[in-house]
Parts: C-alpha cells; sequence; structure tokens
C-alpha cells in the first residue's frame, strides 16, 4: 500500500530559510499571516491531505466516476470528504474576506495545492476548477455576479468549471461555435457542446458555476469575438437554487488516470447564462482562468511526484536484492537493500532534487503572486506580475514534464512491482500523464514563452528574473563555499541569455525558428531557475549549520542534493543548447508524405 507523509520539514525550510515568507505579513491584508500562523494552518492542511484525501486516492481509482441518465456520481467517500474539505474553509483559503474567504496569501494556497495533489490529485481538480471560477468572477463580476455567486464558491456550497473546449477546436478557440443569443432581461440563451469538462457534473455541491466562452451574434472573427457567460446549473434563487437550467451532462470520459475526477461533455441548450466582464473581451477574463489553472497544474506535477519519490525512497530501503558493488553494507541479511546502489540513488536523487528546487520555485512564484496583489508601490506589483506572467509556462511545462518522469521512475526503482496496481505506483504515472496536456499542451507553453512572453515590453519581463540571477551571481561568486554551484550557475545562466539573443534575431526574421527552438530553450530556462533555486538553497543551509541547532543531517542533505542537481541534472543545459542551436531546418526538411 502506498504512503504519504506531507514534507513539512522541507516546506518549512523553503518558507522560512530561503523565501522569507514571514515578510507577507508586512503586506497590506495580511498583517495576521505570521510565520507561525503560516505554519499552523499549514499543518492542519497536512492532517487533512494525509487523513482524509489519501486514503481515498487508491479507492477513488479503483472505482471512479460513474454516469447513468445525465446524473454523475463520485466514488464513495468522496462527498463526505468534500463535505470536510469545505467546512475546514479551505476551498476559501486564500479568497477574498469581504465575501466571507480566509484572506491568507496566495503561498499558503500554493503549499495547500502542493500538498492535495499529493494526497489526491483527482479530489483536488474539484475545487481547483472552483478557484478558477472564483477569481475571473472576482476580477472581471459585476457587483450582483460576486454577491451571488463568490460567498457560495467560497464555502464550497457552489463549485465552478471552465467550459472553454469543443469536438473541433482546443488551443485554437477561435474556432468556438457556441453561440449566445442575447434576451431582452440582460440575460443570453447560450447553446453549444463543450468537451473535456473538468468537474463539469458531479454530487459534491450543490449546485455547479459553469463559466463558458461562447459567440454574440455581432461577434467579429476569431479571438476577437469570444465573450465569457456565467451560467449556473439551477438557477440561483434566494439564498439558494431554483430551476434547472438548459445545461447537462452527455457522458464522462473513460481516462487513462485521474479517474476519480469527471471529465465531462457538457451541452448547453439555450441555457440562461449572463455576460461576464466586456463582449467581445472574453479572452482577457479567460487568461486570468487559465493562468491560475496553470499554475495549479504545476503544482499537479510536482505533488505528484513528491508522493512518488516518498514511495520509491521507502521501498529501495526495504527490498532486499543482490549485494553492494562494493562488498555487503547488511551482512546480516540474505542481500542489501536495493538503494546501495548507484543506478537506483541516480533515480532517487533525481526526484529529489526535482521536487525539492521545484518546490522552492513554485513557492517564489506564490510569493510574487501575493506581492503582485497586495504591495502597496505599483511598480513592484508590476515587476512581480511580470515575474509570474513569465514563469507560468516554465514551471507548468517543466513540473509537468517531470512529474511524469519522476512517477516513472519510482516504477523503475519497484520494478515489476511497480507494474501492477498492489504497490499503487502505477496510479502516480496514469494520473501525472494528463498534466503535460490540459491547460494547454506544454508545447503551447514553449510557444507562448517565446512568442509573448520573451519579446513583451521589449523583454522587461526576461529582465525580471534576468536581473535577480545575475545580482545573486554576482554578490556569491567569491564565496567559497558556494563557487561549486555559482559557476556552474553562471555558466547555464550565460547558455540561456545566448539562446534568448538567438532567438529573438533568428525569430524575428522567420517565426519558425523560434518555434523549433521553444521546447529546448523553455528546457534550459527551467534548469537555470532550479539551478538558481538550488543555490539560494545551499546557502541558506549552509547558514543553519554555521548558527548550529537543529537538525545538522537535514542541512547537509541540502548541499549534498545541490550538488547532485549542479553535477548530474544541470549540464543538460549544454546538450539543450547545442539541439537549439542547429535551427528549424532539420525538423521542417522532411515532406509530411514522408513521415
Amino acid at each position: 500500500m502506498p504512503v504519504y507523509k506531507a514534507p513539512l520539514d522541507n516546506i518549512r525550510f523553503v518558507l522560512h530559510d530561503v523565501l522569507g515568507a514571514e515578510k507577507i505579513a508586512q503586506l497590506p491584508g495580511y498583517g495576521e499571516a505570521t510565520g507561525e500562523l503560516i505554519d499552523q494552518i499549514i499543518e492542519e492542511g497536512a492532517k487533512i491531505c494525509e487523513e482524509v484525501l489519501f486514503p481515498l486516492n487508491q479507492s477513488g481509482d479503483a472505482e471512479g466516476c460513474t454516469y447513468e441518465n445525465g446524473v454523475v456520481r463520485t466514488p464513495k467517500g468522496f462527498k463526505e470528504a468534500y463535505d470536510t474539505f469545505a467546512q475546514g474553509g479551505w476551498c476559501g483559503l486564500s479568497s477574498d474576506p469581504d465575501y466571507g474567504g480566509m484572506g491568507m496569501p496566495v503561498l499558503v494556497n500554493t503549499v495547500m495545492q502542493e500538498m492535495i495533489c499529493s494526497a489526491n490529485m483527482s479530489f483536488g481538480m474539484y475545487p481547483g476548477l472552483s478557484q478558477g471560477a472564483y477569481e475571473a468572477l472576482h476580477i472581471f463580476g459585476t457587483d450582483e455576479q460576486k454577491q451571488t455567486y463568490l460567498p457560495k464558491l467560497i464555502t464550497g456550497e457552489w463549485s465552478g468549471t471552465m467550459c472553454l473546449t469543443e469536438p473541433h477546436c482546443g488551443t485554437d478557440l477561435g474556432l468556438i461555435k457556441a453561440r449566445a443569443i442575447p434576451n431582452k432581461d440582460g440575460s443570453c440563451n447560450i447553446t453549444g457542446t463543450k468537451i473535456f469538462i473538468s468537474a463539469g457534473e458531479h454530487d459534491l455541491s450543490e449546485n455547479i458555476i459553469h463559466l463558458v466562452l461562447a459567440k454574440l451574434p455581432d461577434a467579429p472573427e476569431g479571438v476577437k469575438g469570444i465573450s465569457l457567460f456565467v451560467v449556473p446549473k439551477f438557477l440561483p434563487k434566494g439564498e439558494g437554487v431554483g430551476a434547472r437550467n438548459g445545461v447537462t451532462c452527455g457522458s464522462i470520459e473513460h481516462k487513462m488516470g485521474i479517474k476519480a475526477s469527471a471529465t465531462c461533455v457538457i451541452n448547453l441548450d439555450d441555457a440562461k447564462g449572463w455576460l461576464v466582464g466586456e463582449a467581445h473581451k472574453g479572452l482577457k477574463a479567460m487568461f486570468i482562468m487559465m493562468n491560475a489553472a496553470r499554475l495549479g497544474v504545476a503544482m499537479q506535477g510536482l505533488g505528484v511526484a513528491e508522493v512518488a519519490q516518498q514511495n520509491a525512497v521507502n521501498y529501495a530501503k526495504e527490498r532486499l536484492q543482490m549485494r553492494a558493488l562494493s562488498g555487503a553494507e547488511a551482512p546480516e541479511k540474505p542481500a542489501d537493500p536495493i538503494i546501495v546502489h548507484p543506478d537506483v540513488r541516480r533515480m532517487l536523487l533525481t526526484g529529489k532534487a526535482f521536487c525539492e528546487g521545484a518546490r522552492a520555485l513554485s513557492y517564489w512564484v506564490g510569493m510574487n503572486l501575493d506581492i503582485s496583489q497586495k504591495h502597496p508601490d505599483p511598480q513592484a506589483r508590476q515587476e512581480a506580475d511580470d515575474l509570474v506572467a513569465l514563469l507560468t509556462p516554465v514551471i507548468k511545462v517543466y513540473q509537468t514534464d517531470m512529474g511524469f518522469e519522476v512517477a516513472s521512475l519510482a516504477m523503475q526503482v519497484y520494478g515489476g512491482h511497480g507494474y501492477i496496481r498492489e504497490h499503487g505506483v502505477e496510479q502516480y504515472a496514469r494520473d501525472a500523464r494528463i498534466a503535460m496536456i490540459y491547460e494547454g499542451t506544454n508545447g503551447i507553453q514553449a510557444l507562448d514563452l517565446v512568442g509573448r512572453k520573451m519579446g513583451q515590453g521589449y523583454g522587461r519581463l526576461l529582465r525580471r528574473f534576468f536581473h535577480p540571477v545575475q545580482q545573486f551571481i554576482e554578490a556569491h561568486q567569491a564565496d567559497e563555499k558556494l563557487q561549486e554551484f555559482i559557476f556552474p550557475l553562471a555558466k547555464a545562466f550565460a547558455k540561456l541569455q545566448q539562446a534568448t539573443a538567438h532567438i529573438a534575431q533568428k525569430g524575428l526574421k522567420d517565426p519558425t525558428e523560434a518555434g523549433a527552438a521553444s521546447t529546448d530553450y523553455l528546457r534550459i530556462f527551467a534548469l537555470v531557475a532550479l539551478g538558481f533555486m538550488w543555490a539560494r538553497m545551499a546557502k541558506a543551509a549552509y547558514a543553519r549549520l554555521e548558527k548550529g541547532g537543529g537538525d545538522a543531517a537535514f542541512y547537509d542533505s541540502k548541499i549534498k542534493t545541490a550538488r547532485f542537481f549542479f553535477t548530474r541534472m544541470l549540464p543538460e543545459t549544454d546538450a539543450r543548447f547545442k539541439a537549439l542551436m542547429a535551427g528549424a531546418n532539420t525538423l521542417m526538411e522532411l515532406e509530411a508524405a514522408n513521415f
């Protein structure tokens, strides 16, 4: 049976020793979010993840969701777990107190997202989709819409979805066919079919609030004609619900993973909906939902990798096979634990280096989200917002790619036992795979990085990352203890800068060149970002060791894992750089008929 224990020591190390999360309490509205309170909330969150959500993960996967006559039922125990989760206030952890939210920093919610995804990724889809709906309505909704929907989304009495994809279009939303016909009362009748709608129908909440992309009769062609509408499953009435709206679930998908998450075909038949934001400006509101979702998906990659890694480590310490190459390390046993073998250690250290580095990177992004929303200085808000926008595609891609890889490595550590259901680790590989696809495939995210983010503001977004990395390198290059980390970081950073200049020059002349380089460029970017985090963690670990007290072995392990990352993982930047510099020709010269 698999196990999960929230990595609280690692979480606290990143929050307090690396990021100094207690500074968040200085932001307006976050005065109560002291380091002590943050720790208390995270500890309570860990309990519900370990004790309520995780025990349902395997059974939920085995049972899956069921569909009958338009009704979707979640697996046994999910409704009770959802009620416990909602009643604990977790649906509104970082939501606006004016509508009943707890008003905690986004950073705290980011930590909670990681633990939920480790414990039960399928379950996390339901409140996760609600969060995206909440954010879009909170920013673009009318006062009436906010008063109607936000309090219920925050309590979890109502849940939310994003209805974007249609059978003929996924990424290219300008092709959507869903139509909205205005009524005299200000509502619209919306007709169309949406597919792949996560949490589109279920039995967890009283009502489901769909945010639907559709086109009005006077809409211009393409994405400039998209509008966003709020379409409830049941029409609101007083403090509760009234008549059923023209929204039905046509079927649910039978999937490779996240089987306890209902992925639905949603049919809209003259469904009543109300415009959110301006007509034909739905793309802007959609990106609010999508960016929130992409950050959430990045946490799915990290969360699944963490639980897979934990189980692989436990198994490697217990499984006896052969003797260590240097001689018996457990002579009293018939064989040594497989953790003595170099290649097993390679796999486990890859998972460890990724999880701990990605945690620091994700939390740094979460902290900057708080700064972007709450800092009193407009320039500081803009700089933080730029950094988040730049790093969103980077962490979405890298953390989901590596989430699947670490889950696959965990299976490899188990050997044949990893391929069967009994040990539960194969589920993590199946669950992790979708994160590389939805909320914008990883290839599309790479195009977003080179096509939109790189050139935005004449490189303004890039400077938000490049400058702190350069400053860190310059400030610590003379530190003898950190030189083994600073020098390879500086080398990889120089490769990233060179790649950036190359793409900027080639891409202006031929967009195909930028597209051909995009995936390799994003991976270089991600590795440099993780290297930046690992250098900061090594610095923090050395500081704690010099100070004395605490768990010296814990801080020593940080330094040794950093050493593994810089010598075994960061050198991938060299190969990626060579591939990137090869140009588009080798990708494009083969005729399609000859594939």
